[in-house]
């Protein structure tokens, strides 16, 4: 439900970003000539009441373009892009996954990872559990879509890709050891540490928008990740919004 509402918030600031970037201006002054003549800033404006900056920032006779810039949300990442040309872009990320979100996977994790050492009689209970370090890195293949009739800058993609995750976790537990000659048992509060080495496919589908005076593109993305080597067939929706420096 958490992750829903911010979702839906996310999508709600894109559109409000889309509505802003479409007020009418008219001030080009500080550009340099390689930036107005790069994205379009010498293009014709309308004037009056129906003004509108006539200024997408991607321009199909000056592909390939770069993008750098952040991504929030599930991860928090650095994201890097490559626009190939009008339709076809690669995307990377690297970053850390947002580990609130995965609380109750780990502790449902814990688990699997006790030895099978224990005498009779003996158990070990979870007690908490503290992530020491977490990282993700995605690399995804998109697909774009002109989205023009919705919004002028409007695109929408879809795509496939592969994700790695890695975690280092700590848990603390407390070992409960009772038999006949002591039925109260001696408990004994302890760790242990455990690195988490993962990857699997994503699916990816996500907007776009890039209409603005600035060399700068908005974008949303829900991605689909499945778990392949740690614990199969485990799945989770991950996603955020971000801005990237077009280039």
């Amino acid at each position: 439900m958490h992750f829903q509402k911010t979702l839906l918030v996310s999508i709600f600031c894109l559109l409000g970003v889309c509505a802003l970037a479409q007020r009418p201006r008219t001030n080009n002054g500080g550009k340099s000539a390689y930036t107005r003549e790069r994205f379009n800033y010498n293009a014709t404006r309308v004037r009056g009441n129906k003004a509108k900056i006539v200024c997408p920032v991607f321009d199909k006779s000056k592909y390939p373009y770069h993008g750098i810039g952040v991504k929030f949300g599930d991860p928090f990442a650095l994201t890097y892009k490559y626009y190939i040309n009008k339709n076809f872009a690669i995307a990377a990320d690297i970053g850390k996954p947002a580990s609130g979100l995965y609380n109750r996977y780990f502790r449902e994790r814990f688990r699997s990872y006790q030895r099978d050492t224990l005498s009779q009689g003996a158990d070990v209970r979870y007690l908490t559990h503290t992530v020491k370090s977490d990282f993700i890195g995605e690399l995804k293949f998109l697909y774009h879509i002109d989205a023009k009739i919705i919004s002028k800058g409007l695109q929408l993609y879809v795509g496939a890709g592969w994700e790695w995750k890695y975690s280092k976790i700590r848990y603390d537990y407390i070992y409960e050891e009772t038999d006949n000659s002591n039925p109260n048992g001696n408990n004994t509060i302890g760790n242990f540490t455990v690195s988490r080495f993962t990857q699997g496919p994503q699916a990816v589908v996500g907007i776009e928008y890039s209409y603005f005076q600035l060399p700068i593109s908005a974008f949303m993305e829900l991605e689909y990740f499945t778990d392949v080597q740690l614990d199969p067939g485990w799945s989770r929706a991950e996603g955020g919004v971000g801005l990237r420096y077009i280039f």
